[in-house]
Formats: structure tokens, C-alpha cells, sequence
């Protein structure tokens, strides 16, 4: 990979970074996307590997947040019952 093609991916990762902690979200994503589309221009093959797997990705991804979510809802039910983990622990 050319020097310029990592400066720009560096850079535009970098830059992407700092707009959305500055709360510029549109202006991050289009740096991000400058930088994915050099990145893809240089490998060409992952990408479409990449594409061809996304659904299994996605998959997985949801399956990983619904059981966050779950988790969230046992916490929450227990925090409106009072009862705290260590609670348990201390009459046992």
C-alpha cells in the first residue's frame, strides 16, 4: 500500500474520531467513509468477503444485544425490588 493511502486512511480515521466526540456526527461519518472507501480500493477481495458475510455479522450482533438487553431488564426488576446481589450472598 502507497504512503499517501495510509496517511489518508490514518487521517481520516483520526478525523472522523474527533468529529464524533464533537458531537458532529454527519461530518464523522463522511470522513469514516473516505477512509473505508481507500481501504476497499486497495482490497477489494476482503470487502467482498466482507459483504457476503454481513448478514451473519448482523445476526450475531442482534442475538449479542438482545442478551444485553435482557440483562438490563433482570437488573432493572431487581433494582425496583430493593434487593441488591450482595444481599443474597450475605443470608446464605
Amino acid at each position: 500500500m502507497a504512503n499517501w493511502k495510509r496517511a489518508l486512511i490514518g487521517s481520516s480515521a483520526g478525523a472522523a474520531l474527533v468529529m464524533f466526540v464533537k458531537g458532529r456526527p454527519a461530518a464523522g461519518v463522511i470522513l469514516a467513509g473516505i477512509g473505508l472507501a481507500t481501504l476497499a480500493s486497495e482490497y477489494p477481495e476482503k470487502f467482498d468477503e466482507f459483504r457476503e458475510r454481513l448478514p451473519e455479522y448482523v445476526e450475531r450482533g442482534t442475538s449479542y444485544l438482545e442478551a444485553v438487553s435482557r440483562l438490563g431488564q433482570r437488573l432493572a426488576s431487581a433494582a425496583e425490588r430493593g434487593s441488591t446481589w450482595y444481599e443474597g450472598l450475605a443470608e446464605g
